[in-house]
C-alpha cells in the first residue's frame, strides 16, 4: 500500500500521459506545458494538435495565433477551427497575411479550415490560404467582392486544348493531370465549400467558383443574396467548348431557414436550367417548395435530401414522378401535412356502420383514435405511392412529424 501511495504521474509511461492530455483544451494545454519540462515536451506532441478548436476560446488574438503557431502547431495539423473578431468589442486584424502564409509553410498537411465570425476583408484573395486546404467552412463570415477569384489566370488554356484535339495529346494531358492531382500549381485545391450564414455572399462570389477546379461539394444556408439568375449562370451546361461552369459539382445544397428583413430570392428557381453531372442535392426551409419544382431537371440526380420545411403528400408525390433515376430520398426534420380523407356521404354505408358500431361497443376509445391518427398520418400512404413511382429508391425519415390541425 505505501507502495500505491507513493506514485505519481512520473511512473506512467508518456503514451498514457498523452492520451490523458488530449481531453483538454488548447487553453488548457497551454497552461499545462508550464508545470515542468517534461509535460512542456510532452504538450508539444503532434499528436495532440492534429484537431485544434479555437471557437471557444473568446480572448484569442493575432499575437496568440503567433504564440501556438511557433511552439506547438506542424505538421500535424489536419483541422483548424478559429473564431474571428467580428462580433467582438475589440475589433483590430485577425488573420494576417503573414500569419497564413507561416501556416501553410509549417502545417502541410492542414485539410480543414474552419471560421467563425472572421472578417476576411483584409485579404486579397482566397488564394492566400494554405495550398493543402481541401475543406473551407465559412459561418458569419465578412468577404471582400473579390475573395474566390483566382489572380493568376490560365492563358495558355486554349492553347492546352490545341494540343489536346489528337487522341494521344488528350491521354497525355489526363495522365499529366492525374500525376499532378491539381490542374495548376496556384489553384485552388478546395474540394467542399461550405458557407453558413455569410450575407456577404452573392452572384458574384458565386460566379468566381466557376474558375475552382476541383469543387465538388457546395453547400449555401442562409445565404440571402443568392439569387435564381446567378445559380443558373454557375449550372454546368454544354458550351462551346466543352461543359462550361461548376462542371465538377456533384453535391449541393441550398438552405433558407428564413430571417425577417431579408427578401426571399428563392435561388433554388435556378435549378431550372439543368445541371450537368450533379448527383447530390439537399433543400431546406423555403427553398424546398421552388426547388421540388425544378428538381425534375436534373437528369444525373441520385439523391435527394429535403429539410426543415413543411410538405404534402400530394405535393412530394407530383415533385417525383420525373425522378426515376433517384436511389436515396431523405426527409429530416419534415412536418407533413394531414391528409385530407374525402367526406363520407349520408346513406351510404348505413348497414356496415351500424355493423361496426355494435362490434365496437365493447371496444375502447382508444383504438378508436388510434384508427384516426392512422387514416390522417401520409407517411404510410407515401410509402406506398413512391414504392409504386421510384421502386428502386430508398425512403429515409428522420425526426419527421405530422401537422395536427386545430379543427
Amino acid at each position: 500500500m505505501d507502495e500505491f501511495k507513493a506514485c505519481n504521474l512520473d511512473y506512467f509511461p508518456e503514451n498514457i500521459l498523452i492520451d490523458v492530455l488530449s481531453f483538454l483544451s488548447v487553453r488548457e494545454l497551454v497552461r499545462a506545458g508550464r508545470v515542468c519540462k517534461r509535460w512542456k515536451r510532452l504538450v508539444k506532441d503532434q499528436r495532440l494538435w492534429r484537431l485544434v478548436d479555437l471557437t471557444a476560446w473568446k480572448g484569442v488574438t493575432s499575437r496568440i495565433l503567433w504564440l501556438l503557431l511557433r511552439q506547438y502547431l506542424g505538421c500535424g495539423l489536419r483541422c483548424l477551427r478559429l473564431r474571428g473578431l467580428l462580433l467582438s468589442a475589440r475589433g483590430g486584424t485577425f488573420l494576417s497575411e503573414s500569419w497564413l502564409r507561416a501556416l501553410s509553410t509549417k502545417c502541410p498537411r492542414l485539410s480543414k479550415l474552419y471560421l467563425l465570425h472572421a472578417d476576411l476583408r483584409g485579404l486579397p484573395s482566397c488564394q492566400i490560404l494554405p495550398q493543402s486546404l481541401q475543406v473551407l467552412e465559412l459561418r458569419g463570415c465578412e468577404l471582400p467582392r473579390e475573395f474566390f477569384n483566382q489572380t493568376s489566370t490560365s492563358p495558355a488554356c486554349s492553347q492546352e486544348r490545341a494540343e489536346a484535339t489528337s487522341s494521344v495529346g488528350a491521354q497525355q494531358q489526363r495522365k499529366d493531370q492525374k500525376g499532378k492531382g491539381l490542374g495548376s500549381p496556384s489553384g485552388v485545391g478546395i474540394e467542399r465549400l461550405v458557407l453558413n450564414n455569410v450575407p456577404s455572399f452573392t452572384d458574384q462570389h458565386l460566379l468566381s467558383l466557376t474558375s475552382w477546379e476541383r469543387l465538388s461539394r457546395l453547400e449555401l444556408r442562409d445565404t440571402f443574396r443568392v439569387t435564381a439568375n446567378g445559380l443558373r449562370s454557375c449550372a454546368a451546361k454544354d458550351g462551346i467548348c466543352g461543359v462550361e461552369g461548376l462542371s465538377r459539382l456533384k453535391f449541393l445544397e441550398i438552405g433558407i431557414t428564413g430571417r425577417q428583413g431579408y427578401q426571399l430570392q428563392m435561388a433554388s428557381l435556378g435549378l431550372g436550367a439543368g445541371w450537368l453531372g450533379l448527383e447530390e442535392l439537399r433543400l431546406g426551409g423555403k427553398e424546398v417548395g421552388p426547388g421540388l419544382l425544378c428538381a425534375s431537371r436534373l437528369k444525373d440526380l441520385k439523391c435527394l435530401c429535403l429539410w426543415a420545411c413543411t410538405l404534402s403528400e400530394m405535393q412530394i408525390v407530383r415533385s417525383c414522378r420525373m425522378l426515376r433515376g433517384l436511389r436515396r430520398l431523405e426527409f429530416l426534420d419534415v412536418i407533413f401535412q394531414p391528409r385530407q380523407c374525402p367526406p363520407v356521404v349520408e346513406g351510404e354505408g348505413d348497414g356496415e356502420g351500424e355493423q361496426d358500431n355494435e362490434e365496437a361497443e365493447g371496444g375502447d376509445n382508444s383504438n378508436d383514435e388510434n384508427k384516426t391518427i392512422d387514416m390522417n398520418d401520409p407517411i404510410p400512404s407515401l410509402r406506398r405511392s413512391l414504392a409504386v413511382l421510384l421502386p428502386s429508391c430508398t425512403l429515409v425519415f428522420t425526426n419527421c412529424s405530422v401537422q395536427i390541425n386545430a379543427d
